[in-house]
């Protein structure tokens, strides 16, 4: 069965519009960029290591802030390894010259991370399996200029980065 005409016409427009706003916005920031290629080579190291990945860039309310707006995190990678459910953190840098990229997931954003992750393991019913906090690190330098020696790209994978322990409220006898 034919299309017709006029609904032929309105789906082309409504196409170009969509061709012609997609050509007319700014390039992404390289920094964002940076990141999303940190986010892919990540997931690949994790498949070559075993892990099962079951989401990307998972966000979810996790609470309000003092002002009452809704405070919202994102989990970059979650993937089992095995039956441990493991809720990654992918930390990008073009240089280590000043610190490592693994010193920037501080305790703010580790706790950031525990809170996301005790609403996504309460919401999916997985409460009670084993879980833990990983982080992938990398490091992607710029191509070398001529003349210059180029470095290679480092990527680890630092397993139970950090428990959630160290927030939960302490009972004081």
């Amino acid at each position: 069965m034919e299309l017709k005409p006029r609904l032929t016409a309105l789906l082309a427009r409504a196409s170009e519009r969509i061709r012609t706003a997609r050509a007319a916005e700014p390039p992404a920031p390289a920094h964002l960029a940076l990141g999303a290629r940190g986010e892919r080579l990540a997931a690949d190291l994790l498949g070559r290591a075993g892990y099962r990945l079951v989401a990307s860039n998972f966000r979810l309310p996790v609470g309000r802030n003092l002002r009452g707006a809704v405070v919202q995190t994102e989990i970059d990678l979650v993937a089992y390894d095995g039956a441990t459910l493991c809720f990654v953190e992918v930390k990008t840098r073009r240089s280590d010259e000043f610190a490592a990229p693994e010193a920037n997931v501080d305790l703010r954003k580790q706790r950031q991370i525990t809170r996301a992750a005790r609403v996504y393991r309460r919401t999916f019913g997985v409460a009670e399996e084993p879980y833990r906090y990983d982080v992938v690190a990398l490091v992607l330098p710029d191509e070398a200029k001529e003349g210059e020696e180029a470095k290679p790209p480092r990527a680890e994978l630092l397993r139970n980065f950090w428990t959630d322990a160290k927030f939960r409220k302490r009972r004081w006898a």
